[in-house]
């Protein structure tokens, strides 16, 4: 009898309701304070941004040396487009993420989506807003410069701007993020602001375009690298991840080198190029970070530095070219 009774007093236990669900549910969601202002530019990545600037500084100065005149409304829509572009890959990037679980626990700054601190929804209206603002301005670029193709190359921006993170197999989870990179924010930045400007590309475009790329892709090595557990964890495989932090330090390194050896090479034409090696002291600081850090929250300097070097880099360039 004192068995049975034990018995049903356990199974009374078991099945007992544990309290309100539905009033768990809103606790859970009280938990959470709704996101901010402060929270939503934060998300836009601010710390990253100038080095949209960069490639247009390049690709502007480089369009001075067909064209000695400054093409300045062409080259603030350009700047404009860039700034759209970016902000908008970063609220998509919240978006991807976070749906995917990625962003559950974060060593650097928090995110909407994965912070829960506002519907993945609207998260993701606002990554596309900014992806048809840059769109806009685009389309207005090639009415004034009448260069329809760059229809295509738009396009192609935004696509590859989405499934950077987005869609069913993001090649952003699988070591091709330096490549989207250095191709989108190097290459395609630089390059096009030029042949908006001028519908010419000079060898000094090329020069800059790689400096800029290779520059951007320093501070994503910088992110991943600070993140390399977290992605290991939620099979995020970015370079940083299949290649270990040893090598990852490495090639930070040779990252923000190279561009300075590409500055060097043009000063020997160029001569203000010389004053590129100024902005070489905010990339050694961001290198001694990178190899002696001790905890991954020092490398969100590490990628401040960068990005910061990476805008002087471009102004001096800049002036190089239009001196």
């Amino acid at each position: 009898m004192a068995a049975q009774s034990r018995k049903r007093s356990h199974s009374a236990k078991k099945h007992r309701p544990r309290g309100n669900p539905q009033k768990a549910k809103g606790a859970t969601r009280q938990a959470v304070a709704p996101a901010t202002a402060r929270d939503w530019i934060a998300a836009a990545r601010i710390r990253t941004l100038p080095l949209a600037i960069t490639p247009v500084l390049i690709g502007t100065g480089a369009a001075t040396l067909v064209d000695d005149r400054l093409h300045g409304v062409i080259a603030l829509a350009c700047l404009a487009v860039a700034f759209a572009l970016q902000i908008g890959v970063n609220y998509a990037n919240d978006y991807s993420d976070g749906v995917r679980g990625t962003d559950d626990v974060r060593v650097g700054p928090g995110r909407l989506t994965g912070g829960k601190k506002a519907k993945p929804r609207t998260v993701l209206i606002v990554a596309l807003v900014f992806f048809a603002l840059a769109a806009v301005i685009g389309l207005g670029l090639v009415i004034r410069t009448q260069q329809w193709w760059l229809i295509g190359v738009g396009a192609l921006c935004i696509i590859a701007a989405w499934f950077y993170t987005g869609g069913k197999r993001p090649y952003g989870y699988n070591a091709m993020g330096e490549l989207f990179v250095f191709v989108f924010f190097g290459l395609v930045a630089t390059l096009g602001t030029t042949w908006v400007q001028v519908q010419s590309l000079p060898q000094e475009a090329w020069f800059g375009a790689v400096a800029a790329g290779l520059l951007a892709c320093a501070v994503l090595l910088a992110n991943n690298l600070r993140d390399i557990d977290q992605d290991r964890r939620a099979g995020k495989r970015t370079l940083s991840v299949l290649i270990g932090r040893r090598a990852t330090q490495v090639l930070f390194t040779l990252f923000v080198l190279v561009p300075f050896a590409i500055a060097v090479f043009l000063a020997l034409v160029y001569p203000v190029a010389w004053l590129t090696l100024i902005a070489l002291l905010g990339g050694l600081s961001a290198i001694l970070i990178v190899w002696t850090y001790r905890t991954p929250r020092e490398l969100i300097t590490a990628l401040q530095v960068t990005s910061f070097t990476s805008v002087a880099y471009g102004a001096l360039l800049f002036w190089a070219f239009a001196a």
